[in-house]
């Protein structure tokens, strides 16, 4: 994102306009892998907490319902990780719907990616957390299952950068984990960058669009 402080900023005020203090709130930040959605949501609920006292944001990956290697391993899925039938999107949208009409605190899962795996009740959603910024490739995918999400969500933001800048980020992410050049290439071509592809053109539309 050319200017994360401005785009934070912008997005805070859009956030704190509709909210009453009391209600919960999920605000989805949707887009293709190598898009920069970790890095907005996770400023986003830092600024959040930052401007209201009771520290009310926190961020619930979609990754940490990846399907473990093992299952995928069953289902001959494993060169397909990331793909939208390597989640278990039925679970996730039934957190969601946890999220959005449970009062109590709610363990939730975060894919870990130092061993390459989910990791099961990784992070707490306190009661008190009001403001959940739900981040992921396919939130707003127009898929069975997937599409069931859209409705629980306050507001859709969807990041959009060029696919030349989704390529380079996606290879320079392979080579930052040790993979030598050609390796990086391979594995961004022959995976991420299809996946990338169906989120661009099977996404339904957001609220708000923010391209790069």
């Amino acid at each position: 994102m050319a200017d994360l402080a401005a785009t934070v900023e912008s997005l805070c005020h859009t956030i704190l306009a509709q909210d009453d203090g009391h209600k919960r709130r999920i605000i989805a930040i949707a887009g293709p892998p190598g898009a920069g959605k970790s890095t907005i949501a996770e400023a986003l609920a830092v600024a959040l907490n930052r401007q209201l006292s009771d520290h009310p944001a926190e961020v619930v990956p979609m990754d940490g319902f990846h399907y473990d290697n093992a299952v995928l391993d069953t289902l001959g899925l494993r060169a397909r990780k990331g793909s939208p039938e390597t989640f278990d999107a039925d679970g996730f949208l039934t957190l969601l719907r946890r999220l959005r009409t449970e009062e109590g605190d709610i363990a939730t899962p975060v894919f870990d990616r130092a061993i390459d795996l989910a990791r099961g009740s990784a992070r707490i959603v306190r009661a008190a957390q009001r403001l959940l910024v739900v981040e992921g490739n396919y939130l707003l995918l127009n898929r069975p299952v997937w599409r069931d999400l859209n409705p629980l969500f306050d507001l859709t933001v969807f990041l959009k950068p060029s696919f030349e800048t989704i390529e380079a980020r996606l290879i320079q992410r392979w080579l930052d984990y040790g993979f030598d050049a050609e390796a990086a290439r391979q594995k961004a071509q022959g995976n991420d960058l299809p996946n990338a592809q169906t989120v661009l053109t099977e996404s339904c539309p957001a609220d708000i669009v923010l391209q790069d």
